[in-house]
């Protein structure tokens, strides 16, 4: 009989509970990063802000106009997409000595931004801590996955996507009450803790196998695993590393055939419409759109509760995928967030054109819930998943193509929110996103397939031709990634 999750960590296998420690000791790397994502948007009003900069040291203030902000804002995007690519590369030292090395310089990052006396050292700042949290998003999610047992790795996975969105809460909660100095200092502290807890973790036992530290890799698959039998399991990692060794690790690369274009070009096409469907810069910008479109309700405390949805939603659409699908999902996502950015512009029309009182603040607020929890139910997380669904497992690498794709989009979008909203209005913008998702949801019905309850032997024959399919079983090497 199958365990539950909660049996494996805290019933009968109370061994699991290390494996749940160093999870939470990793999250705090996505903690981080959400602390990031979420920073510009109360910090950007605290920048504009006279009273701010009557506040502060001397020699030190300044305040920054609406397109300084959006460099602001969206530099830590274009830093991340530079950040991808070496961090893949960095990852064959080891998942913990990258951690380690990213940490600290994570945290000292933020620190240029508090001590900063122009804007040009808050660019420098949100650039390099750009480029250190592309780095954590694609180290810890490895981690977690080669240490945690696969009967619980979706739970440990999605816990630590969730300090993602936690760290973006924190900001716009903290936002409300401190300045932008202030805010950049507790965002330093995530990373700061990180460095020191990363170091009472071990480093994954297949990693250690890879690079033939068979003794290490056993001590650290027993810290992870306490009281089984270390033997038969080594083994058995030993045997599949091996066979992974024997292939040629960059074939997938240079094996470019036609038939990997469909899954390139649906993984893409989802990133770019999921960048560009505006909740993407709302994130980034929600405080002074809230401050836009309200009257009577405070922007600071409608950031935070739309914050906190978008939490409930992504753990609702965790459950949601595997019974309802992925397609099903997509669908209503992009249609409520068409017809919910459509209201929401109509709305800030209207409100430009005849004025409205505070008694209508309920419409636009009502807007931005349902796109953002319609994004956070379904786009925003099904497209990260069909990377690893619709690519076979021998050119999963590919998958890097769409993670490119989707910071160059992030970039793109966040910085272009400010023209789009001085050409068209704040009212026209979302009409173009609107546009945007209606455009998504054509494509996702037209092209995009279900992938709900099919394997990955299934998937293969789909996308890759009889004579030249390799019959992998994924189960071979759960738990065993490598570089």
């Amino acid at each position: 009989m199958g365990s539950s999750t909660l049996d494996l960590i805290y019933g009968r296998s109370p061994q699991r509970i290390t494996q749940v420690l160093a999870t939470l000791v990793i999250a705090l790397g996505p903690l981080a990063t959400g602390l990031g994502k979420g920073y510009s948007s109360p910090a950007l009003v605290s920048m504009q802000d006279s009273a701010t900069l009557n506040n502060t040291m001397e020699g030190m203030g300044f305040i920054i106009d609406q397109e300084q902000g959006s460099w602001v804002a969206s530099l830590s995007l274009l830093g991340a997409f530079f950040g991808g690519i070496p961090g893949g590369m960095a990852m064959k030292f080891g998942r913990q000595k990258v951690i380690l090395a990213v940490a600290l310089p994570f945290s000292l990052c933020w620190m240029l931004t508090v001590f900063a006396n122009s804007v040009y050292m808050v660019y420098a700042s949100s650039f390099l801590c750009g480029v250190c949290s592309a780095v954590i998003a694609l180290v810890s999610p490895v981690y977690i996955s080669e240490i945690a047992h696969p009967e619980i790795r979706g739970c440990l996975c999605s816990l630590a996507k969730l300090a993602g969105h936690v760290g973006m809460l924190l900001s716009f909660i903290v936002g409300g009450y401190v300045n932008w100095r202030q805010l950049a200092m507790i965002a330093a502290i995530a990373p700061a803790v990180l460095f020191v807890a990363v170091w009472a973790i071990p480093e994954t036992p297949s990693y250690l196998l890879y690079i033939s530290k068979d003794e290490e890799a056993e001590a650290s698959y027993a810290w992870f695993n306490p009281g089984e039998d270390v033997s038969q399991e080594m083994q058995a990692m030993k045997e599949n590393i091996k066979a992974i060794k024997d292939e040629n690790s960059m074939s997938c690369f240079k094996e470019w055939r036609q038939d990997l274009a469909r899954p390139i070009l649906i993984t893409c096409g989802l990133m770019i419409f999921q960048k560009f469907s505006g909740a993407n810069a709302f994130n980034f910008y929600a405080v002074p759109i809230l401050s836009e479109a309200f009257v009577g309700i405070n922007p600071y405390n409608a950031a935070v509760v739309v914050g906190l949805l978008q939490i409930v939603a992504g753990m609702v659409s965790s459950v949601l995928i595997d019974i309802v699908g992925r397609l099903p999902l997509l669908v209503v996502s992009n249609f409520l967030m068409s017809a919910a950015l459509a209201g929401f512009g109509t709305f800030m029309y209207i409100a430009g054109t005849y004025g409205v009182v505070g008694f209508w603040d309920w419409i636009p607020l009502s807007c931005a819930l349902i796109f953002q929890i319609a994004f956070a139910i379904g786009i925003s997380p099904i497209s990260w998943l069909y990377i690893g669904e619709l690519f076979p497992l021998k050119h999963r690498g590919l998958g890097a193509i769409a993670n490119s794709v989707s910071y160059a989009c992030s970039f793109v979008s966040v910085k272009t929110f400010v023209d789009f909203k001085q050409a068209l209005g704040l009212h026209g913008s979302f009409w173009l996103y609107s546009g945007i998702s209606v455009i998504g949801l054509i494509f996702t019905i037209a092209f995009v397939p279900e992938t709900k309850g099919k394997d990955l032997h299934e998937r293969q024959r789909k996308y890759t031709p009889q004579e030249k399919y390799t019959q992998i079983d994924e189960r071979e090497i759960e738990n065993k990634l490598i570089p």
